[in-house]
C-alpha cells in the first residue's frame, strides 16, 4: 500500500514539475501575422531614416547623423524573477543588444514608460552610449538609482518638443494598458510614481509606471508616432498627424472588443497613417536571439486573450487597404523614409 502510495506521489509530482515548466520555458505562437514580415534593408540610401527593432518597445531611429533609441531594453529576467524575486539590469544582454543594433553613441534614450519592461536598462544604455536620459521624474529616479549624473538626465515636459539633430520629439502623455485583473492592475499601475532614487536589485513591481508617453516625431523626411502601450486618452492625439505608427499592442487581446475598437481610433484613426508598425507583442522574457516568440505560455494563460490581437490586427488590415501592416525583423536596418 505505502508503495502504491508513494508512487502515486511521485508521479503526481513529476507531472507538476513537467507542467509547470511546461508554462514558464514554452512560449505560444507571436500574435502577427508572418505574412507582415518585412526583411532589413540590404543598402541604406544615403540619408535614409532607417529603424532597428530589438523586441517590446526598443526602437532604434537614426538618419546617418544622429540616432537616438526608445526604451533600451535588452535584459530578459525570467517569469519566476518578475513575479517572486529581485531584478537589475543584465549588462551582458545591454552590451550584446547594443553591439546587435551596431549602436556605440546615441543623443538620447527615451523610455516611453518606467515598468521594468521599457525603463530598468536605460541609464546603463545611456552610460554606455553617452545619451541623454529622458521621461518622466520617476524614469529619471530609476537613472539617479544606477547613479547616472544629473547632466545626463533631463526630465521631459508635455508637448514640449526636444530637438536631437533633425528629429523632432514631441512627448504627449497617454495612459497605460489597463489590466483587466483588479490585482494586477494595482501592483503594476497603483501609486504610479518613483519618488527616491531606485536602486536594483529589487522588485520588478519597484519599476512603477510613472508616466505614459506616446512620441510624436518629425523629420524632415517624414513623421511617425511611437505608442508604447496599448493605452489611450481620447482626443490627446488630435492634430498630430503620422505617416508611420508603431502601435503596442501588447495584452491588447485582453481587452473587450469596444476598448481595441477605441483604441485603433483615438491612435490610427486620428492620426492617419499609410503604415502600421505592431510592437510589443513579443515575450518579455522570451531570448533576445533568433525568432521572436509570443508570450510565454504561463504569463498568456494570465492575460488570456491572446488570439483575440491577431485576429483585431487581421480584420483591422482587412478594412483599411489603405494601411499596410508589417512588422520589424530583429536588429537589421529597416528604411522609414
Amino acid at each position: 500500500m505505502w508503495r502504491v502510495l508513494f508512487g502515486t506521489v511521485a508521479a503526481l509530482v513529476v507531472v507538476l514539475l513537467c507542467g509547470g515548466l511546461f508554462l514558464l520555458r514554452t512560449y505560444q505562437a507571436p500574435p502577427v501575422d508572418p505574412a507582415w514580415a518585412v526583411e532589413g534593408a540590404a543598402e541604406i540610401p544615403e540619408g535614409a531614416v532607417t529603424v532597428r527593432y530589438t523586441g517590446t518597445a526598443t526602437l532604434v531611429f537614426f538618419d546617418g547623423e544622429t540616432t537616438w533609441m526608445t526604451d533600451g531594453w535588452f535584459s530578459r529576467p525570467g517569469p519566476l524573477a518578475v513575479l517572486y524575486g529581485k531584478i537589475e539590469p543584465d549588462l551582458a544582454a545591454i552590451e550584446r543588444g547594443l553591439e546587435r543594433n551596431q549602436v556605440d553613441k546615441l543623443a538620447a534614450v527615451f523610455p516611453l514608460h518606467s515598468h521594468y519592461d521599457h525603463a530598468m536598462d536605460a541609464p546603463e544604455v545611456a552610460k554606455r552610449t553617452g545619451a541623454l536620459l529622458l521621461g518622466s521624474e520617476s524614469t529619471a529616479n530609476i537613472g539617479r538609482g544606477w547613479g547616472l549624473p544629473e547632466t545626463q538626465i533631463r526630465v521631459v515636459t508635455e508637448r514640449e518638443p526636444i530637438q536631437l539633430g533633425r528629429f523632432t520629439v514631441t512627448p504627449i502623455e497617454s495612459r497605460h494598458f489597463q489590466f483587466p485583473d483588479a490585482a494586477m492592475a494595482e501592483r503594476a499601475l497603483g501609486d504610479p510614481e518613483i519618488e527616491v532614487p531606485l536602486t536594483p536589485p529589487v522588485s520588478a513591481f519597484d519599476y512603477k509606471v510613472g508616466k505614459a508617453y506616446v512620441l510624436h516625431v518629425a523629420h524632415p523626411k517624414g513623421t511617425w508616432l511611437v505608442v508604447g502601450s496599448a493605452g489611450f486618452v481620447e482626443g490627446a492625439l488630435e492634430g498630430y498627424d503620422a505617416e508611420i505608427v508603431f502601435l503596442g499592442v501588447g495584452a491588447l487581446g485582453s481587452q473587450t472588443e469596444a476598448y481595441r475598437e477605441s483604441y485603433w481610433r483615438e491612435t490610427v484613426e486620428r492620426t492617419k497613417p499609410s503604415r502600421v508598425i505592431p510592437i510589443h507583442w513579443d515575450s518579455l522574457t522570451g531570448p533576445n536571439e533568433g525568432p521572436f516568440t509570443g508570450p510565454v505560455r504561463a504569463a498568456a494563460l494570465l492575460t488570456k486573450g491572446t488570439g483575440n490581437t491577431l485576429t483585431f490586427l487581421q480584420i483591422k488590415a482587412t478594412a483599411n487597404p489603405t494601411i499596410e501592416l508589417t512588422t520589424l525583423p530583429r536588429y537589421a536596418p529597416v528604411v522609414l523614409f
